[in-house]
Protein backbone atom coordinates (compact mmCIF):
# COMPACT_ATOMS: atom_id res chain seq x y z
CA UNK A 1 0.00 0.00 0.00
CA UNK A 2 1.09 3.54 -0.71
CA UNK A 3 0.18 5.80 2.19
CA UNK A 4 0.22 9.59 2.04
CA UNK A 5 0.56 11.29 5.42
CA UNK A 6 -0.29 14.99 5.20
CA UNK A 7 1.46 16.68 8.11
CA UNK A 8 4.23 14.11 8.55
CA UNK A 9 6.48 16.66 10.27
CA UNK A 10 4.04 16.86 13.20
CA UNK A 11 4.11 14.75 16.35
CA UNK A 12 1.27 12.40 15.40
CA UNK A 13 2.07 12.41 11.68
CA UNK A 14 5.63 11.34 12.40
CA UNK A 15 4.47 8.42 14.55
CA UNK A 16 1.99 7.31 11.87
CA UNK A 17 4.85 7.34 9.35
CA UNK A 18 7.16 5.43 11.70
CA UNK A 19 4.66 2.63 12.26
CA UNK A 20 3.67 2.40 8.58
CA UNK A 21 7.29 2.17 7.44
CA UNK A 22 7.93 -0.54 10.03
CA UNK A 23 4.94 -2.45 8.59
CA UNK A 24 6.57 -2.38 5.14
CA UNK A 25 4.31 0.20 3.50
CA UNK A 26 5.45 2.79 1.02
CA UNK A 27 5.01 6.07 2.88
CA UNK A 28 5.03 9.57 1.42
CA UNK A 29 4.99 12.31 4.04
CA UNK A 30 4.41 16.03 3.56
CA UNK A 31 5.85 18.95 5.43
CA UNK A 32 5.66 22.72 5.11
CA UNK A 33 8.15 24.42 7.40
CA UNK A 34 9.22 21.58 9.70
CA UNK A 35 11.17 18.43 8.92
CA UNK A 36 10.14 14.81 8.58
CA UNK A 37 12.48 12.92 10.91
CA UNK A 38 11.43 9.36 10.01
CA UNK A 39 13.84 7.23 7.94
CA UNK A 40 12.28 5.49 4.98
CA UNK A 41 9.68 8.18 4.27
CA UNK A 42 9.57 9.88 0.89
CA UNK A 43 9.18 13.56 1.75
CA UNK A 44 7.33 16.22 -0.23
CA UNK A 45 6.91 19.89 0.64
CA UNK A 46 3.26 20.93 0.47
CA UNK A 47 1.19 24.02 1.14
CA UNK A 48 -2.22 22.59 2.05
CA UNK A 49 -3.88 25.97 1.50
CA UNK A 50 -3.15 25.58 -2.23
CA UNK A 51 -5.83 23.22 -3.63
CA UNK A 52 -4.08 22.86 -6.99
CA UNK A 53 -0.85 21.83 -5.26
CA UNK A 54 -2.66 19.27 -3.10
CA UNK A 55 -4.45 17.76 -6.09
CA UNK A 56 -1.23 17.63 -8.10
CA UNK A 57 0.67 15.87 -5.32
CA UNK A 58 -2.04 13.27 -4.77
CA UNK A 59 -2.22 12.64 -8.51
CA UNK A 60 1.56 12.05 -8.60
CA UNK A 61 1.75 9.85 -5.51
CA UNK A 62 -1.44 7.86 -6.28
CA UNK A 63 -1.97 6.69 -2.71
CA UNK A 64 -4.44 4.00 -1.73
CA UNK A 65 -4.83 5.72 1.64
CA UNK A 66 -4.41 9.21 3.08
CA UNK A 67 -4.01 10.32 6.69
CA UNK A 68 -4.78 14.01 7.12
CA UNK A 69 -3.30 15.74 10.17
CA UNK A 70 -2.72 19.31 8.97
CA UNK A 71 -3.43 22.08 11.44
CA UNK A 72 -1.92 25.29 12.69
CA UNK A 73 -3.36 26.78 15.85
CA UNK A 74 -4.92 30.13 15.01
CA UNK A 75 -4.68 29.58 11.24
CA UNK A 76 -8.06 28.93 9.63
CA UNK A 77 -6.61 28.48 6.15
CA UNK A 78 -4.42 25.56 7.23
CA UNK A 79 -6.78 23.94 9.72
CA UNK A 80 -10.09 24.26 7.90
CA UNK A 81 -9.35 24.98 4.23
CA UNK A 82 -6.34 22.65 4.22
CA UNK A 83 -8.43 19.75 5.51
CA UNK A 84 -11.03 20.43 2.82
CA UNK A 85 -8.38 20.41 0.11
CA UNK A 86 -6.97 17.10 1.31
CA UNK A 87 -10.46 15.56 1.40
CA UNK A 88 -11.23 16.83 -2.11
CA UNK A 89 -8.02 15.38 -3.52
CA UNK A 90 -8.40 12.05 -1.68
CA UNK A 91 -11.97 11.62 -2.92
CA UNK A 92 -10.90 12.55 -6.44
CA UNK A 93 -8.21 9.86 -6.35
CA UNK A 94 -10.45 7.25 -4.75
CA UNK A 95 -8.14 6.99 -1.73
CA UNK A 96 -9.29 5.95 1.73
CA UNK A 97 -9.11 8.98 4.07
CA UNK A 98 -8.72 9.19 7.83
CA UNK A 99 -8.98 12.79 8.96
CA UNK A 100 -7.72 13.66 12.44
CA UNK A 101 -9.98 16.03 14.33
CA UNK A 102 -10.09 17.18 17.95
CA UNK A 103 -12.16 17.39 21.12
CA UNK A 104 -11.88 21.16 20.58
CA UNK A 105 -15.03 20.93 18.44
CA UNK A 106 -17.10 20.64 21.64
CA UNK A 107 -18.24 23.38 24.04
CA UNK A 108 -17.50 21.40 27.20
CA UNK A 109 -19.81 19.91 29.87
CA UNK A 110 -19.65 17.43 32.76
CA UNK A 111 -21.15 14.56 30.72
CA UNK A 112 -19.01 12.66 28.19
CA UNK A 113 -19.49 13.31 24.49
CA UNK A 114 -20.53 10.45 22.23
CA UNK A 115 -19.15 9.86 18.75
CA UNK A 116 -22.12 11.24 16.82
CA UNK A 117 -22.72 14.45 18.74
CA UNK A 118 -22.53 17.51 16.47
CA UNK A 119 -19.80 20.10 16.98
CA UNK A 120 -20.50 23.00 19.32
CA UNK A 121 -17.30 25.07 19.22
CA UNK A 122 -16.82 28.04 21.53
CA UNK A 123 -13.41 29.34 20.43
CA UNK A 124 -11.67 29.97 17.09
CA UNK A 125 -9.54 26.82 16.92
CA UNK A 126 -12.55 24.66 17.75
CA UNK A 127 -14.54 26.44 15.05
CA UNK A 128 -11.79 25.77 12.50
CA UNK A 129 -11.69 22.07 13.42
CA UNK A 130 -15.50 21.90 13.22
CA UNK A 131 -15.44 23.52 9.78
CA UNK A 132 -12.81 21.00 8.71
CA UNK A 133 -15.06 18.14 9.79
CA UNK A 134 -18.01 19.58 7.89
CA UNK A 135 -15.97 19.95 4.72
CA UNK A 136 -14.54 16.44 4.96
CA UNK A 137 -17.97 14.89 5.47
CA UNK A 138 -19.38 16.73 2.43
CA UNK A 139 -16.43 16.11 0.11
CA UNK A 140 -15.64 12.55 1.18
CA UNK A 141 -18.62 10.93 2.93
CA UNK A 142 -16.72 7.66 3.33
CA UNK A 143 -13.89 9.23 5.35
CA UNK A 144 -13.31 8.44 9.01
CA UNK A 145 -13.07 11.47 11.32
CA UNK A 146 -10.98 10.71 14.39
CA UNK A 147 -11.80 13.01 17.30
CA UNK A 148 -8.97 12.81 19.77
CA UNK A 149 -7.72 14.62 22.87
CA UNK A 150 -4.37 15.62 24.39
CA UNK A 151 -1.64 13.57 22.75
CA UNK A 152 1.01 12.44 25.20
CA UNK A 153 4.18 10.39 25.00
CA UNK A 154 7.91 10.92 24.93
CA UNK A 155 8.67 14.21 23.23
CA UNK A 156 5.09 15.50 23.38
CA UNK A 157 4.34 19.15 24.01
CA UNK A 158 1.90 18.16 26.76
CA UNK A 159 4.49 16.25 28.76
CA UNK A 160 7.05 19.02 28.27
CA UNK A 161 4.53 21.57 29.55
CA UNK A 162 4.11 19.46 32.69
CA UNK A 163 7.86 19.31 33.18
CA UNK A 164 8.09 23.07 32.74
CA UNK A 165 5.36 23.55 35.35
CA UNK A 166 7.14 21.21 37.75
CA UNK A 167 10.22 23.37 37.33
CA UNK A 168 8.22 26.53 37.98
CA UNK A 169 8.50 27.77 34.39
CA UNK A 170 4.81 27.38 33.44
CA UNK A 171 1.37 26.91 35.00
CA UNK A 172 -1.12 24.07 34.60
CA UNK A 173 -4.88 24.53 34.63
CA UNK A 174 -6.81 22.87 37.44
CA UNK A 175 -10.21 23.24 35.76
CA UNK A 176 -9.57 21.99 32.21
CA UNK A 177 -10.31 18.26 31.86
CA UNK A 178 -9.34 16.14 28.87
CA UNK A 179 -8.83 12.43 28.02
CA UNK A 180 -5.12 12.07 27.10
CA UNK A 181 -4.01 9.36 24.70
CA UNK A 182 -0.56 8.01 23.98
CA UNK A 183 0.76 8.91 20.54
CA UNK A 184 1.62 5.28 19.76
CA UNK A 185 -1.93 4.12 20.57
CA UNK A 186 -3.45 6.90 18.48
CA UNK A 187 -1.17 6.23 15.50
CA UNK A 188 -1.96 2.51 15.65
CA UNK A 189 -5.69 3.24 15.77
CA UNK A 190 -5.47 5.60 12.79
CA UNK A 191 -3.61 3.02 10.71
CA UNK A 192 -6.05 0.30 11.74
CA UNK A 193 -8.97 2.47 10.62
CA UNK A 194 -7.48 2.71 7.14
CA UNK A 195 -8.27 -0.97 6.69
CA UNK A 196 -11.94 -0.55 7.61
CA UNK A 197 -14.90 1.09 5.92
CA UNK A 198 -15.86 3.09 9.01
CA UNK A 199 -17.22 6.51 8.05
CA UNK A 200 -17.97 9.57 10.14
CA UNK A 201 -16.82 10.71 13.59
CA UNK A 202 -15.11 8.32 15.99
CA UNK A 203 -13.81 9.26 19.43
CA UNK A 204 -10.30 7.89 19.89
CA UNK A 205 -9.01 8.98 23.29
CA UNK A 206 -7.90 7.52 26.59
CA UNK A 207 -10.39 6.38 29.26
CA UNK A 208 -9.03 8.66 32.01
CA UNK A 209 -10.37 12.22 32.29
CA UNK A 210 -7.80 14.37 34.07
CA UNK A 211 -7.04 18.05 34.46
CA UNK A 212 -3.76 19.40 33.20
CA UNK A 213 -2.71 19.85 36.83
CA UNK A 214 -3.52 16.18 37.53
CA UNK A 215 -1.49 15.25 34.46
CA UNK A 216 1.40 17.21 35.95
CA UNK A 217 1.13 15.21 39.18
CA UNK A 218 1.17 11.96 37.21
CA UNK A 219 4.28 13.07 35.31
CA UNK A 220 5.93 13.98 38.61
CA UNK A 221 5.19 10.57 40.11
CA UNK A 222 6.31 8.79 36.95
CA UNK A 223 9.65 10.60 36.86
CA UNK A 224 10.29 10.64 40.60
CA UNK A 225 9.93 14.39 40.98
CA UNK A 226 8.42 16.19 43.95
CA UNK A 227 5.41 18.23 42.77
CA UNK A 228 5.51 20.27 45.96
CA UNK A 229 8.92 21.61 44.99
CA UNK A 230 7.54 24.09 42.50
CA UNK A 231 4.62 22.97 40.33
CA UNK A 232 2.53 26.02 39.45
CA UNK A 233 -1.22 25.82 38.85
CA UNK A 234 -3.93 28.26 37.83
CA UNK A 235 -7.54 28.19 36.69
CA UNK A 236 -8.43 28.87 33.09
CA UNK A 237 -10.81 31.59 34.22
CA UNK A 238 -8.06 33.38 36.12
CA UNK A 239 -5.77 33.10 33.10
CA UNK A 240 -8.44 34.52 30.80
CA UNK A 241 -8.31 31.49 28.53
CA UNK A 242 -11.18 31.14 26.06
CA UNK A 243 -11.37 27.37 25.79
CA UNK A 244 -13.86 24.70 26.91
CA UNK A 245 -13.25 23.47 30.45
CA UNK A 246 -14.54 19.89 30.68
CA UNK A 247 -14.40 17.80 27.51
CA UNK A 248 -14.61 14.05 28.06
CA UNK A 249 -14.70 11.82 24.98
CA UNK A 250 -16.52 8.49 25.31
CA UNK A 251 -14.37 6.10 23.24
CA UNK A 252 -16.45 2.97 23.88
CA UNK A 253 -17.25 2.56 20.18
CA UNK A 254 -13.58 2.71 19.18
CA UNK A 255 -12.64 0.23 21.92
CA UNK A 256 -15.16 -2.25 20.47
CA UNK A 257 -14.23 -1.60 16.85
CA UNK A 258 -10.43 -1.63 17.03
CA UNK A 259 -7.86 -4.19 18.10
CA UNK A 260 -5.66 -1.36 19.34
CA UNK A 261 -6.05 -0.91 23.11
CA UNK A 262 -6.48 2.72 24.10
CA UNK A 263 -4.60 2.99 27.38
CA UNK A 264 -5.43 5.51 30.06
CA UNK A 265 -2.90 8.09 31.17
CA UNK A 266 -2.80 6.63 34.68
CA UNK A 267 -1.61 3.34 33.23
CA UNK A 268 0.85 5.07 30.92
CA UNK A 269 2.39 7.11 33.75
CA UNK A 270 2.49 4.44 36.44
CA UNK A 271 5.36 5.24 38.84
Amino acid sequence: MTLLVVGASGYLGGEVCRRAVAAGERVVGTYHSGRVEVPGVETRRLDVTDLAAVRALVARVRPEAVVGTPYRYGDWAVTADGAAHVAYAAAEAGARLVHVSSDAVHAGRPEPYGDDEPPSPVFPYGAAKAAAETAVRVLDPGAALVRTSLIVGEGSKQIQLCRDALAGRASLFTDELRCPIDVTDLAAAVLELLGTDYAGPLNVAGPDAVSRAELGLLVAAHTGLDPAAGMKTITGAAAGVLRPAEVRLDSTRAAGLLRTRLRGVRELLTP
